[in-house]
Order: structure tokens, then C-alpha cells, then sequence
């Protein structure tokens, strides 16, 4: 008998251990220093255990799972009768219990209840535990946030936040389908989109009819969205044409009686990413609403909601690009090619370099953007709010695409399968810069603003001088977008350049008051001054590559 020699063949040898347990608030230094900076300091131990609850190994598979086995419609029960009920996998349903128990949907509201102000920095301390629950799973934070924003439309209304407020803000989270009466806690889901306008709500045709029998602002509505988030939600605001023009409603699950309300989802959209979460299209035939504000004036209503939705789009933008940023240094620091670690090899450094200057940067501007909610009464930071939301949410939504596909590319092949994260998050990355208003929308936002309050621009621009004072690359680059205010008849036309140089222009004055300076001068010679860059990679010649990645790289790992 011939004796064979076993042979192994599969030894696992140069692969990044897997990025899991790891603090996503202690081992981020920009997020750290943002949170301090903006106000937010007081959340820090809150943050801390947070953090290393959504880092760990067990929300690193909820994330998985939750996207692998995405929610199914099912429209009828057994014996025909129409549910229009959406399933989920449990880890879904565990990942919104986890945001939830942290208060990321009402912690900035809770004092409606319990009297008094609200907390300092509290929206600073909400947009870290958003920015680390997107890296855990970003789909189920869409509820999460259009739960925190309603918050500013119901109050217009004041016999719906009573009856609606005791549910939206309870640190809780009831998956059960039935109405709100008997739910511990509720969310809120929003519906505006429709086939034929889109962004232009303004031409929906969806049908509000008064009537008399469920009290006051009671409405039958009829008529469809191309788009509704969320379906599984107690309750949605909605736009619809009244008798008196374009309004808010609010719009619940289950009539009064306990029935069904008539919400009839046709169908759950097959989307690019956003798999964990559920988008629908939807018909109302004749849906019992209770109108929100004032009639015929239904953007005005909700607008306010739209601005808070806006700031999670850039906090949640901003998030991808610190989770794709950390894979992507951690993997690069344990790979090996050609005798030397990946994130020595000159080129390569240059990259991660790269990446972490817009990661920094966008960190950076969606923290001081969630700053200027906390101060509400204080008229510089509402004006730089009334302008820089569009802005931000503009550059760092649009940015996280490109981005999030040059971090999955330091991976390799290893990044383009679907066993890790890189791949989810760049099937991902787009939709945060078209959910709330793609990139014409942010720019015709701001031109409103502008031809609205023709200063606001310009108390943005001085209340950047003493970040700007001293760095004369970055004073002369500002001077240069300050320059096309003074084209109005070229405005519209150049209004991306605009948005996107005075973007630029406030993520830099932020780094260079505030961040090393190997961090700052290499982001303003890299992206304001020189030729344009359609890389990246490329303009870091003579910058502290191998500083820069240390700083950015997670700590502790």
C-alpha cells in the first residue's frame, strides 16, 4: 500500500484581519476632536460606549445580514384578504433597536416633554451616534432620520404632537404591526416624490378632500408616490393638492377604528444600494390624513424637516467615507506586496493620504453644520445653516461616490466582492446625494437663499476670517468664490462652482484652524490651489503622506 503525504493546500497567509471590534468614536481622531470642537464634548462617555457597540463583530454581522436578506412585500394574507405588510430579517429589526435605545431619533426633542431646553450639543452628540450607526448598517437609518425630523412639522399642529409626541419620543423601538394605540413607541416614515414630478412637488397630483366625520383638518386622499421610505413606518407625511393648494398631512397605518388604513403598496423598489431599508410605490384610495400647517402651504410645512434630513444626508455621507477610509487604511497596513507593507509603498500612500484629507474634510463640515442646529436663536449660525445645508450636503454626498470606490479599490479584489463592507458601501454612496435634492436642487437652494438674503452669503464668507487669517493659498481662494457673488447675471449658470468653491473653501478654513498642519496645507494645495484633479493620488507630492495616514488610521488596531 502506497502511503500519500498530505499536503496543505489553503493556508491563509498576507490577508488584514477582519475590521471588526473596533471603537468607531475613540479610534476616529477627526470625529473626536469634532464632537469636542462643536459642543458636543458632554456626550463623550455616552459616545464611547456607543461606539464600541456599533465597531463590534456582532453589528458588523447584523450589517450583513440585514443587507443579504433584504425586506420582502406581502400583500395578502392566506385567506386573500390585502395586509400590505413589508418583512424583514431580524437584524434589521435589531440595528433600529440599537439606534433607537440611543435616542438618535428624538434626542434632540425630548425636552417637548420634559419641559425646559434642550440639552447642550445635542445635536452635535446625535449626528456622532448617526455617523457611527450608518458605518454599522446606513439603510436602517432612514426611518431613524425621517422619525427626528417630523418632529419639526407635527409641532405646527399642535392636537397631532399630542397625540403623536408621547410615541415619537421614547428611547424604544416597536416593530409590531398594529396602531399606534397600542405601540410603546411609533416612527415615521414621508412620501412626496411622484411619477410625473419628482423633484417638483409642486406638480403632484395627488387629491386632499375635506371632510367632516374624523374631526378637524381630517382628509380622504387619492393618488400615488413614485416613492415612499420606509413603509412600515406607523405613520408618513405626505404632500397632497387641498382646495386650497398643495398641503401637509399626516397620514397613519390604521384608521381609528383599528382597521387598515386604504395604503396600497404596489411594489417595494429595486434599488442600486439602500437594500436593508424599504422604499415603495404606493396608491391612496381614499387614505383617511389629518392636514399638518396650513393649508395650501405644504412645503413651507415640512421644509423645516427637510433641512434636519438634509444634515443626516451629509452626516451619513460623511460616515462611508470614514468607514471606507478605515478599511481601507487597516487593510493597507497589514497587506505586504513587493517586500513592503501596502500603505508604504509611495503611490499608495499618496492615495490613502488623499482619502483621509476629504474624510477629515467632510467630517469636519457636517459636525459644524450640526452645530448651527444647536444654537437656534443666534443669527449668524441660522444664516450660515440657511446657506451652508445645501452646500454641505451638496459636496459631501457627491464626493462620497468617487471616494468610496478609490477605498474599495485599495482592497483589491478583496474589496469588490460582496463577503466585506467596501462593496455595500459604494452600492450605497449614491443615494444621500439624490435622496432630499440631487446636485441642481442644493444649487437652486442656495440661489433662493441668496436672491431671498442677499447678505447671507457674505456673513459666511467674514465669519470665516479668523479660520482663514494667516494662510494667505487659502484668503486669496475664498476672495475668488466671493467674486462670483458680484456676477449676478452669470449666478445661476455658475452656481455648482459656487456651491462647490465655497464648500471648499469652509472645509479648509475648519482644517487650517483646527486640524495638524500637515493635514491642513497638504488639503488646500491639493484641492484650491493647482491643475484640477480627477484623481486621487495625484498633488501630494510634498506633503507628510505617512502623518497624515497615521492620524487618519483607527486607533488601536
Amino acid at each position: 500500500m502506497t502511503r500519500t503525504t498530505s499536503i496543505s493546500t489553503h493556508e491563509v497567509t498576507n490577508q488584514s484581519p477582519p475590521f471588526r471590534d473596533v471603537n468607531l468614536f475613540t479610534s476616529d481622531k477627526a470625529q473626536l476632536e469634532a464632537v469636542e470642537r462643536e459642543g458636543g464634548k458632554a456626550g463623550t462617555k455616552a459616545l464611547t460606549a456607543f461606539g464600541a457597540k456599533t465597531g463590534s463583530a456582532d453589528a458588523c454581522e447584523r450589517g450583513r445580514l440585514a443587507n443579504e436578506f433584504p425586506p420582502r412585500l406581502k400583500s395578502f394574507d392566506e385567506k386573500g384578504n390585502r395586509i400590505d405588510r413589508v418583512e424583514f430579517h431580524p437584524a434589521y429589526h435589531e440595528c433600529m433597536a440599537i439606534s433607537m435605545a440611543e435616542g438618535l431619533h428624538c434626542a434632540t426633542n425630548e425636552h417637548l416633554l420634559q419641559g425646559g431646553k434642550p440639552k447642550p450639543g445635542a445635536n452635535v452628540i446625535r449626528a456622532a451616534g448617526s455617523f457611527m450607526a450608518v458605518q454599522m448598517e446606513p439603510g436602517h437609518c432612514c426611518p431613524v432620520t425621517m422619525t427626528n425630523a417630523s418632529v419639526a412639522a407635527l409641532v405646527t399642529e399642535p392636537d397631532l404632537a399630542g397625540a403623536w409626541l408621547p410615541k415619537i419620543l421614547v428611547r424604544a423601538y416597536d416593530s409590531s404591526f398594529q396602531p399606534a394605540a397600542g405601540k410603546r413607541a411609533v416612527t415615521i416614515g414621508m412620501g412626496m416624490t411622484e411619477k410625473q414630478g419628482g423633484t417638483d412637488v409642486r406638480a403632484n397630483t395627488t387629491r386632499a378632500e375635506p371632510v367632516s366625520e374624523h374631526g378637524s383638518g381630517a382628509h380622504r386622499i387619492t393618488g400615488h408616490k413614485w416613492f415612499l421610505s420606509a413603509p412600515m413606518c406607523d405613520a408618513f407625511l405626505i404632500l397632497a393638492q387641498a382646495p386650497k393648494g398643495l398641503s401637509c398631512f399626516l397620514l397613519p397605518r390604521f384608521l381609528p377604528d383599528g382597521g387598515l388604513n386604504a395604503m396600497r403598496i404596489q411594489r417595494l423598489k429595486d434599488k442600486l444600494g439602500n437594500r436593508a431599508n424599504a422604499s415603495c410605490e404606493v396608491e391612496f384610495e381614499g387614505a383617511l390624513a389629518w392636514r399638518v400647517g396650513e393649508e395650501g402651504r405644504g412645503v413651507a410645512t415640512i421644509i423645516e424637516m427637510v433641512t434636519l434630513t438634509r444634515l443626516d444626508c451629509a452626516v451619513s455621507s460623511a460616515a462611508m467615507m470614514r468607514f471606507g477610509l478605515a478599511n481601507a487604511i487597516h487593510h493597507c497596513k497589514h497587506r505586504q506586496v513587493f517586500g513592503r507593507k501596502l500603505a508604504e509603498q509611495p503611490m499608495m500612500a499618496s492615495v490613502l493620504a488623499d482619502l483621509a484629507l476629504e474624510s477629515e474634510a467632510a467630517t469636519a463640515l457636517a459636525f459644524r453644520l450640526a452645530r448651527t442646529f444647536d444654537h437656534p436663536g443666534d443669527p449668524r449660525e441660522a444664516s450660515w445653516q440657511r446657506v451652508m445645508t445645501p452646500i454641505i450636503k451638496y459636496w459631501v454626498c457627491k464626493s462620497t461616490p468617487g471616494f468610496s470606490y478609490e477605498a474599495m479599490e485599495c482592497l483589491g479584489g478583496n474589496g469588490y466582492v460582496e463577503d466585506g463592507t467596501a462593496a455595500r458601501i459604494y452600492r450605497e454612496a449614491p443615494v444621500n446625494a439624490i435622496w432630499e435634492g440631487s446636485g441642481n436642487v442644493m444649487g437652486l437652494d442656495v440661489l433662493r437663499v441668496l436672491m431671498k438674503e442677499p447678505d447671507a452669503a457674505e456673513l459666511v464668507i467674514e465669519g470665516l476670517g479668523q479660520d482663514v487669517a494667516g494662510n494667505k493659498r487659502l484668503s486669496a481662494y475664498l476672495a475668488g468664490v466671493r467674486e462670483i457673488l458680484h456676477r449676478p447675471r452669470e449666478l445661476e449658470a455658475n452656481m455648482r462652482v459656487f456651491v462647490e468653491g465655497l464648500a471648499l473653501a469652509t472645509a479648509g478654513a475648519l482644517l487650517n484652524a483646527h486640524a495638524p498642519h500637515a493635514v491642513s496645507d497638504a488639503f488646500i494645495a491639493s484641492r484650491l490651489e493647482g491643475p484640477f484633479r480627477r484623481t486621487y493620488g495625484a498633488g501630494l507630492t510634498r506633503a507628510d503622506t505617512a502623518g497624515i495616514i497615521d492620524r487618519a488610521a483607527p486607533v488601536g488596531l
